[in-house]
């Protein structure tokens, strides 16, 4: 019979109990693991009842400061090992965990999840997004990262840019896992020497002066005015050219911008001159194009590029529902 208070993530076993019946006991198993198909809200339904309860301060069943204790084990050799134990106040867990959520929120289109479960993150970042090919520690050392409010594991950041740039595709999942590492990493700097950068919001943020992140925008307005001027085309300049753009700039967006005059070219003038614009707008941040980009911001560069997609494809859906 399977544990109601056990959650499998990679080869990490995660136990977790309280002092006294508790609903974070029944929350967490809908919160990190992966909903079921025959209920694929609850884990939705669960991340509501989360923010309720650190809103108001109580829980439905349980006292906020009942203990609660967590704890991560994995195989190792013939022996278990544990990855991570941790006790503490009901409530200062679950603000940890509602804050892990809100470093992931993102815009997003209307059809997909407003929860994701931290296998389908994992997955995501994965090859060929197979259970099979995730780091055998990542889904441990983000858990830990979760429950002791840390920064999430650099290699989980790695990961999605990679998938990103091998598969050019910045996917939903994906640009949370950037957004909510990124932002942990830029928090916690800015602890130690405070207004380094600023945090990425969960949608657009035309005021961001990041250059990586407005090269991002840059791409995903070029990518726009190619699909807008030749309707059905097979590959889009992110087929071509994502990898190159997202981590060598200089040497693509010169070819780019000129393409760009040629697809202007076949647009309505009104539509035309908007495009333009907004390119000026954008270019108007950035005094050149960098010959490298580093992981970090390789992460900055996929985050611009998803918000201005969803602010020139979609109407933005982000958790407002939860944080309310």
């Amino acid at each position: 019979m399977t544990s109601k208070q056990r959650v499998q993530v990679g080869d990490t076993s995660t136990v977790f109990w309280a002092e006294e019946p508790h609903d974070l006991e029944s929350a967490l198993p809908d919160l990190f693991g992966e909903p079921p198909r025959d209920d694929p809200n609850r884990g939705t339904d669960a991340l509501k009842a989360l923010y309720a309860a650190v809103q108001t301060g109580k829980f439905t069943l349980g006292d906020a400061q009942a203990r609660f204790h967590v704890l991560g084990l994995a195989p190792n050799a013939a022996r278990i090992a544990i990855r991570f134990w941790e006790t503490a106040p009901a409530m200062d867990l679950a603000q940890r965990i509602q804050q892990h959520f809100e470093d992931l929120r993102i815009a997003h289109a209307a059809r997909e999840p407003e929860h994701l479960s931290l296998f389908r993150l994992l997955a995501a970042c994965a090859v060929q997004g197979k259970a099979d090919n995730i780091p055998p520690n990542l889904g441990g050392e983000i858990m830990r990262a979760i429950l002791e409010g840390l920064p999430y594991p650099a290699s989980w950041l790695n990961a999605a840019v990679q998938r990103c740039r091998a598969e050019q595709e910045v996917t939903y999942p994906r640009a949370a896992a950037i957004k909510a590492s990124l932002n942990r990493m830029i928090r916690h700097c800015n602890r130690i020497q405070p207004h380094q950068e600023r945090e990425f919001l969960a949608m657009l943020d035309t005021a961001n002066p990041n250059p990586a992140y407005r090269l991002g925008r840059l791409f995903a307005v070029l990518e726009k005015i190619q699909e807008e001027s030749s309707p059905g085309v097979n590959a889009t300049i992110r087929d071509r050219y994502y990898g190159a753009a997202s981590s060598t700039p200089v040497s693509v967006f010169t070819t780019l911008l000129r393409l760009k005059n040629h697809h202007l070219g076949k647009l309505h003038k009104g539509r035309a001159v908007q495009m333009e614009r907004l390119i000026g707008e954008i270019m108007e941040g950035l005094a050149d194009f960098p010959r490298q980009l580093g992981l970090r911001d390789q992460g900055r560069f996929a985050i611009g590029y998803y918000h201005q997609r969803q602010a020139l494809y979609t109407k933005p859906e982000t958790a407002t529902e939860t944080a309310d």
